[in-house]
């Protein structure tokens, strides 16, 4: 079974991975919440990194 996609270039939907645009088309939905995440800890570190990245000049 086909899921939806949507084009990350020209936010139109689709079924297949390539749009006719030229661009990439990605599941649309967010991830499942589990209040067990066991990968909060990892994401939480990339967004302070990227947080310190962005305050450097």
């Amino acid at each position: 079974m086909n899921d939806i996609l949507k084009c990350q270039k020209c936010h139109s939907y689709s079924l297949i991975k390539e749009c006719k645009c030229g661009g990439v088309c990605v599941n649309p939905h967010p991830q499942k919440y589990s209040v067990e995440d066991k990968y909060a800890k990892y994401r939480r570190m990339c967004k302070y990194e990227g947080q310190m990245d962005n305050n450097n000049p």
